[in-house]
């Protein structure tokens, strides 16, 4: 099935400046931008933290642990978020006064997410006074109540959704809690914990702590670098308040203000740090960050952002390179034999995929899966839970979705049905977890599908691609190109423009046993333009000749200190 080349709509109520390029007008029309304001990314405008609910308590909680000098252990998700917000963490506390804080990050494998009980036990051995959940917490119910029985304070600092009910922490800090006024619900865990820093500060200055301690008050702002990269890596939306967090983080890596870690992790990657944008944050740094994680244990991660030291940096960032692509290995084998399980599917003639596809295989590593259900989502356009073993008896899925599927609501209906089904399972909208007994795996296999069709119409199983329309042949120009990826930051919910038209094939090959090089001549002019499309195969390679429908995006290519014009290939069908 083909997907469905769509145009986005321009409303009329746009009041932007006349000196905008027409077609960054467009763009920003299409994204509701309706006044030049919100394009102003100063700190100025970040949202106050003041609407947070629990924001006092928390603050309270935090600034009697740092005049008691009581020990902090922070408690982190194995995922980039997870691992940016404890490194933030840890970095704003001690730039604070805090001289007992440490952490520790759950093994995926050993005590799975989240504040477990059994993780609570592994905690209460460093004797904590506090534990700081990060990225995680929301859904603990029993780690918290072990925790508080063992007179343990528990603050938690979370964004995904609750469940009905709510952990017995000491404070709770999560913009998706009901009562909740914040405005923006689209922070990230690094977002949440970077405006419970903001606030402890207020609350530390009101109260003079910082001139009482002699300690200098910190410029948080140094540390936004860490928050545009766990906010980019959980891929959130970027509404306003989160695209001003991430333009001020890339801007301080631009300028060279980064920690030690992301630098490193750029430079491995072949990034120039003065010109990166989210998609460097997104599939350079994240991929790699992540890794630890899923492989391993995401300690290493949070050592390589958490490091001072550049050699010490540099070196962690080689094992985490080494980790990513022993990653990619496996997520490919994992990927040929999902293809092949999905062609061998038992479908009459004429049954379709199912809307929501369940896949599982023994022998699939429980930390890749999640990206093995992004790829099987992308390529057939509908949510996927891949599933992997995990302790006796029971499996563990990774779910991912599309548009207009809210996954964590698909699975809350579903439990909601057969409350003995879904062991546990959380998550938010494109994204969840979940573990079931392996011998439910069909029945839960036929009512995620029966529940997705409730949320998605069957006829856009073959994909919707959005464009910011066509671009005259004037248009495809390197200036344009510059402005637009200079207009960022672009991401999820503010998507980066891509735009649709015909070309003709002068040349093309693979490249990288994957890539599909290609030179494209628009219709009707004379100049011949390098294009790329990663990750094509053989299958989609219209031949070294002819001419082509593509959705594609306005890309620089640097190389060897030149830098030129080149278009990102999304989509490329031959015409008849």
């Amino acid at each position: 099935m083909q997907p469905v080349i769509t145009r986005r709509t321009t409303p009329d109520n746009i009041h932007l400046p006349e000196d905008i390029h027409p077609v960054l007008r467009r763009i920003y029309a299409a994204r509701n931008i309706q006044s030049i304001n919100e394009l102003d990314y100063s700190l100025k405008e970040l949202l106050s933290y003041q609407s947070m609910f629990g924001m006092e308590q928390a603050v309270e909680l935090l600034a009697d642990a740092l005049a008691g000098n009581k020990r902090i252990l922070i408690v982190a998700d194995y995922d980039a978020d997870g691992a940016t917000s404890c490194v933030l963490a840890i970095r704003g506390l001690r730039l604070m006064g805090a001289n007992d804080v440490h952490y520790l990050v759950p093994n995926r494998f050993e005590y799975g997410y989240g504040l477990s009980p059994e993780i609570v036990e592994v905690a209460a051995q460093q004797k904590p006074e506090l534990l700081i959940t990060v990225d995680n917490g929301i859904s603990s119910i029993e780690g918290v109540a072990l925790a508080r029985s063992r007179k343990i304070n528990v603050l938690i600092t979370d964004h995904h959704l609750p469940g009905k009910q709510l952990p017995d922490a000491t404070a709770i800090v999560n913009p998706n809690q009901a009562g909740d006024e914040f405005p923006s619900k689209c922070l990230a865990g690094v977002g949440v914990m970077f405006y419970v820093l903001v606030a402890l500060r207020a609350h530390l200055r009101e109260h003079g702590w910082f001139n009482h301690n002699k300690i200098k008050e910190p410029n948080l702002a140094d540390l936004l670098d860490l928050v545009a990269l766990g906010t980019v890596a959980d891929v959130v939306p970027l509404d306003y308040n989160n695209r001003i967090l991430v333009a001020q983080g890339l801007a301080r890596i631009r300028a060279g203000n980064g920690c030690p870690g992301i630098r490193a992790l750029l430079q491995l990657a072949g990034r120039t740090l003065h010109n990166i944008t989210t998609q460097d944050l997104g599939f350079a740094i994240a991929p790699r960050l992540n890794a630890a994680g899923r492989l391993t244990d995401m300690s290493l991660g949070i050592e390589c952002l958490l490091s001072d030291d550049e050699r010490e940096a540099r070196q962690m960032a080689l094992q985490l390179d080494k980790l990513n692509k022993e990653r990619r290995e496996i997520q490919e084998e994992m990927q040929i034999q999902a293809l092949v399980d999905i062609e061998n599917l038992d479908l009459d003639a004429e049954q379709q995929l199912p809307a929501g596809l369940c896949l599982f295989n023994a022998d699939w590593h429980q930390g890749v899966i999640g990206i093995l259900a992004s790829k099987i989502k992308d390529k057939l356009n509908r949510p996927v839970i891949a599933f992997a073993r995990d302790k006796e008896g029971l499996i563990k899925g990774s779910a991912r979705s599309v548009n207009d599927v809210h996954i964590r609501d698909v699975l809350d209906t579903i439990a909601s049905q057969h409350p003995k089904l879904i062991d546990k399972f959380g998550g938010h909208a494109m994204a969840a977890g979940l573990t079931i007994k392996e011998h439910d795996l069909e029945q839960f296999s036929q009512l995620f599908d029966q529940a997705v069709s409730q949320f998605i119409e069957m006829d856009n199983l073959g994909g919707i691609l959005m464009t910011d329309g066509a671009l005259s042949n004037d248009e495809l120009n390197f200036e344009l190109a510059e402005e637009i990826i200079c207009a960022g930051p672009w991401g999820t919910g503010f998507p980066e423009p891509v735009f649709d038209g015909e070309f003709e094939i002068i040349n093309s090959r693979i490249v990288g046993n994957k890539h599909l090089k290609l030179q494209l001549r628009p219709d009707g002019h004379d100049k011949v333009i390098e294009a790329i499309a990663f990750n094509a195969t053989d299958d989609c390679h219209p031949g070294v000749a002819g001419y082509v429908k593509t959705v594609y995006r306005l890309d620089i290519n640097e190389y060897s200190g030149r830098r030129q014009l080149q278009l990102v290939v999304h989509y490329l069908k031959p015409l008849s």
